[in-house]
């Protein structure tokens, strides 16, 4: 494997890709570091690997990546290389001796520049089991396209033992062991380490976004130190967890104003449950939502043009005006735009139920429990086969489906049935059902919509109760993701100050109790885990835009990621828009390129992304595990026997993304263009 001491943090031009491009920051390098004895007990034995002779793959698993595991049943994970990578002799006794083939080529990769890959199937910040067996079904795909695929075990909120716990930051801090497992070994491994990508969905997405904007950040040294990652090779040279790329499907994440920006974008539009008239949650809801643009004004984010965006007190509604308001109209407009371009009527709605992601489930070997299976859906992070859809993570089978929002019906949740629609304009009415938002102009081909307001009304109602992430009784997921084992915490200091400005107004309300007031976040925000970081760090540790925003305080502190795919369901009502949006602005190129895709936050029947479907509702059946590829390069640009035009400074190895859309859909192929778009946003 070739390990260049490039830094992944490479002078490149702002320029779109889907997601954005990171202004990067050299920021610190790791600090610590284990003993040389401990670290020589992570070199891989070359004489252990394994050999699928008819698919022709050397794999090892089991390999336990760091020198001090807390939690040995997950700190271990299983490296799968293409066979023309590697030269073994058979041992005898099932066994393989094997060497890097310096001359072994796959497709555009030789043994030195292949890209490697690592799943972050954790959805709802759950656990990633470690593999237990072997399936050349499972890995087919990443063989045929030359990538070394790396499929670590990660602890999450799930996993609680005697002597450990998964609670943040520990799911991130084993990803990057596992990275830097990796490069120590990096001698006699294949594959280029620096071009290393991480891909998951919801909590995977958010952790391969922290993975991509943390790089080498020293928050996460004591707990590398602790576990004994190698923090640098056998040489006595540093070594990097910074990842070159990140895909971020539905990222649950920037958990600190979530609350805030959920109840902004969605809870101030809806009247019911905890948002009836007369309950203190209601009030919350208008004092979080309230409270967003203040936060939202301090990030400094600015569109492609350098336009400042953000928000302005407005004649109706909370702050629905400014720069920022237009500007994530536009997102949702645009969406609506290309998929109206790229669709023929008829047209029947579809989409995709896919499996696998099942997280958290015991190491016994079958789907969503780590292991491989040996036919049908595979496990969680890996492919089914070699027509991997480009913009959706592996993770199982798929299960064809047909429904749209206005044209669903459900058979108790057995079965949906689809309505054909004849033309854009029926498409159109269809949308405008229950509330119109739309308008559209033949002539053009283009839909203009009326704001906010009306697609959250019509399209995007929340789907969760006021405190969606920071849970006002601590009964959220997220509350155990940032808690104490089992033990959920107050994580939000933003809704902190939102209770501690109106807790003696909401006394006065329907539901309150004194459990709920300022004084119990105060004290989970400052209590300390066993490596003595505050809840209140942890957060800032989990947001990727604490890395990337100039008022953040570890702004340049890290090395971020130089190539992104953002994508997410844009009429998912688990979480507020501005996630994936700001995320996009803060890497730079002005959020151009965010890639809108079909894909559910919660689980559910789920449209591929690279199937470009403009509604995307959430449906309470089957579980969502798009299936995944790396991460397109840094500038748009074409694999070597594909179409499209490659300018000079584009890596050809840069972009390990297999993926063409067709029209109207279909399966991306290995060796097809990146998914790289310059238009501002695609569902």
């Amino acid at each position: 494997m070739t390990v260049s001491r490039r830094t992944v943090l490479q002078a490149v031009p702002v320029t779109a890709l889907l997601g954005g491009l990171a202004a990067c920051s050299g920021g610190s390098r790791p600090t610590g570091s284990a003993t040389p004895g401990a670290t020589a007990s992570l070199a891989l034995d070359t004489t252990a690997w394994r050999y699928d002779a008819t698919g022709d793959v050397y794999y090892q698993t089991g390999l336990t990546y760091v020198s001090s595991p807390q939690a040995p049943d997950y700190e271990t994970l299983g490296v799968f290389v293409p066979g023309a990578y590697m030269d073994g002799t058979d041992n005898g006794d099932g066994t393989y001796t094997a060497t890097v083939r310096a001359s072994g080529t796959v497709g555009s990769f030789t043994a030195a520049t292949a890209p490697v890959v690592y799943p972050v199937n954790t959805p709802g910040y759950s656990a990633q089991r470690p593999l237990t067996g072997y399936s050349y079904t499972s890995v087919q795909a990443y063989m045929e396209a030359g990538f070394v695929y790396v499929h670590a075990g990660l602890r999450g909120k799930d996993s609680v033992g005697d002597s450990y716990s998964g609670n943040a930051p520990w799911g991130v801090t084993d990803l990057k062991a596992a990275v830097r497992y990796l490069r120590y070994n990096a001698d006699v491994l294949p594959g280029d380490s620096t071009k290393v990508y991480v891909f998951g969905h919801s909590g995977g997405g958010a952790q391969s976004a922290v993975a991509g904007a943390s790089g080498d950040s020293a928050l996460f040294t004591p707990y590398l130190t602790a576990l004994g990652a190698a923090m640098t090779n056998a040489a006595g040279a540093t070594l990097s967890d910074a990842v070159a790329g990140a895909m971020c499907w539905c990222p649950i994440t920037s958990l600190g104003s979530a609350d805030a920006a959920y109840e902004w974008n969605m809870g101030q539009f809806a009247t019911t449950s905890t948002r009836a008239e007369g309950t203190w949650t209601r009030a919350y809801s208008t004092d979080l939502a309230a409270a967003y643009p203040a936060y939202l004004n301090t990030l400094g984010l600015k569109d492609a043009d350098g336009t400042a965006l953000t928000l302005q007190a407005s004649a109706s509604g909370t702050y629905l005006a400014g720069t920022y308001y237009d500007h994530l109209v536009g997102v949702i407009q645009d969406s609506l735009n290309e998929f109206l371009a790229v669709t023929t009527f008829p047209y029947t709605p579809s989409s995709t139920h896919m499996a696998g992601m099942g997280g958290g489930a015991a190491p016994s070997g079958g789907p969503g429990a780590g292991a491989a299976p040996s036919g049908g859906s595979a496990g969680p992070g890996l492919p089914t086969g070699p027509g991997t859809d480009s913009d959706t993570p592996p993770g199982g089978g798929r299960i064809p489906e047909t429904a749209e929002p206005a044209a669903r019906t459900t058979d108790g949740g057995a079965g949906t049935s689809s309505t054909t629609y004849a033309t854009v304009e029926d498409y159109i009415a269809s949308l405008n059902a229950t509330t119109t938002w739309v308008t559209y102009d033949a002539a053009t081909n283009t839909a203009t919509i009326t704001g906010l307001a009306d697609f959250v009304a019509s399209q995007k109602p929340p789907s969760k109760d006021v405190g969606a992430f920071d849970g006002v009784g601590r009964g959220q997921t997220e509350n155990v993701v940032m808690g104490r084992g089992t033990s959920g915490l107050h994580f939000s200091a933003v809704c902190r100050d939102v209770v501690a400005a109106g807790e003696h107004a909401y006394a006065a309300l329907g539901g309150w109790s004194p459990d709920y007031g300022s004084s119990a976040y105060d004290t989970d925000l400052a209590a300390t885990d066993p490596v003595g970081t505050t809840t209140a760090t942890r957060v800032d540790m989990y947001d990727p835009l604490s890395y990337l925003t100039a008022s953040s305080q570890y702004a340049g502190t890290s090395t971020v990621a130089p190539a992104w795919r953002i994508r997410t369901g844009l009429t998912q009502g688990d979480t507020a828009s501005t996630v994936e949006v700001n995320l996009a602005l803060a890497l730079g190129g002005g959020g151009r390129g965010l890639g809108f895709g079909g894909v559910r936050h919660r689980p559910g029947p789920c449209r591929g992304c690279r199937r470009v479907r403009w509604p995307c509702s959430p449906s309470s059946r089957g579980s969502t595990a798009p299936r995944a590829s790396p991460p397109g390069p840094v500038r748009p640009t074409s694999l070597p026997g594909s179409p499209g035009r490659r300018r000079a400074e584009d890596a050809p190895r840069s972009c390990p993304a297999p993926g063409r859309r067709a029209r109207g859909g279909g399966p991306a192929r290995p060796g097809a263009s990146c998914a790289a778009r310059r238009g501002r946003a695609r569902h």
